[in-house]
This record gives C-alpha cells, structure tokens and sequence, in this order.
C-alpha cells in the first residue's frame, strides 16, 4: 500500500469540558466583558458605547453579552453593584473624614475610569435611576465635630466629590494651576495633601477654652 493511501488513525471524540472548567470559562468571560464594558462607557457615555465595541474590546461574541448580561443595561448594572462593593472596602466610619475622602481620591487615581462614567452620566445620563443618597453617615461625623455644624451635610459631600473627580474632569486646570501633570507623582502628592488640610479646615473649630 502506498504511502499516501494509509488510513488515518481515527480521531478521538472530542471531551465535553468538566462542570469547573464551564464556570472556569464563564467568569473569564464575565470578567472580560465587564471591564471592555468599563472601558467602553468610561470612553463614551452609556448612550454612545455600542455593544459590537464591548465585544470587540473584550475579544468574545457580543451574542454572550446578552447570554450573561441581557445587554448593555444589564453590563451597566452590574458595573454598579460592582463599584457599591469596591466602596464597601473604602468606608471605615473609623477613620477620620480627610483619611476616608484621601481613600476616595487615590482609587481615583488609581483607575479613573469609573470616575469618567460618572462624569458622562452627569452630562447624557445613564441606565440607572438611583436612589437619594444617604447622609446619615455624614450626619454623624458633623456631630462629632468633623464636619462645622453650619455646613450642609449635602453640600459638603458634593464638594468632597467635586474634589476627588477634578482631576479627571480637568486635567487641563491642572496643567495650568499647578504647571504639572495630573497623572505625575508631584502632582498627585500635593494635590493629596492639600485635599486632606481643605477637609480638615471645614471640621468644627473648637473652643480653646
């Protein structure tokens, strides 16, 4: 028999993968389209990222967007939660308010996309109808004296967001105020110092005597 006319050995069935291995693949694949997806909406607001582009992003089909998602809001959601649990590990109620807004900023600074979705849910809004935000923590650190009692409690917080968020809204402010990059490590240690002594300065003066 000739060479080429050999049989080929038969091929052996292809294994169907473990029940690990599925969910192995799957929260690989999760993890994949959350964080195209947190790159996408960070890059162009919820109403402009496109689901092709998630998919594209994250190198997978943009039919298992819809698999494990169902869709784009439902990426968005669970970037939500996903954040409401990061801050989780930020709160302390016994740290004191500079250290806890600090907290805020250097995770900003360490990835500012979520820090821009905000921004662009501020500007075309998003998928998301959020609840009024609680001040009941805030409300206490006033009563203990971190926080003057002739402040509002809302107006503090929105100015302590304001202060986190600057520089990523503005980076070109800071170019100009401070003659500095905002993503350099000059910049970033000033600007931490100087957030910390605004948020002390707004704390109750107490009486001397």
């Amino acid at each position: 028999m000739e060479e080429n006319e050999r049989q080929e050995p038969p091929k052996k069935p292809r294994r169907a993968p473990a029940p690990a291995e599925r969910k192995l693949d799957s929260e690989r694949s999760c993890r994949l389209l959350l964080d195209a997806a947190l790159d996408e909406f960070a890059e162009k607001g919820y109403a402009g990222a496109r689901v092709q582009s998630i998919a594209d992003r994250a190198g997978l089909n943009k039919q298992l967007i819809s698999y494990y998602f169902g869709g784009k809001e439902g990426l968005y959601r669970e970037l939500h939660r996903q954040w409401l649990r990061r801050e989780e590990t930020i709160v302390d109620p016994a740290v004191p308010l500079d250290e806890l807004i600090v907290r805020y900023l250097r995770e900003t600074f360490a990835d500012p996309r979520a820090t821009r979705l905000n921004l662009w849910k501020g500007l075309t809004g998003g998928a998301l109808e959020e609840p009024r935000e609680d001040l009941s923590a805030l409300r206490r650190r006033q009563a203990d004296g971190e926080l003057a009692e002739d402040l509002d409690p809302a107006a503090a917080l929105l100015l302590f967001m304001a202060l986190v968020s600057a520089p990523v809204a503005m980076p070109h402010a800071v170019r100009q105020l401070f003659g500095l990059d905002p993503d350099s490590p000059e910049f970033r240690e000033h600007y931490t110092e100087q957030l910390r002594r605004i948020v002390r300065h707004l704390a109750q003066q107490r009486d001397p005597r």
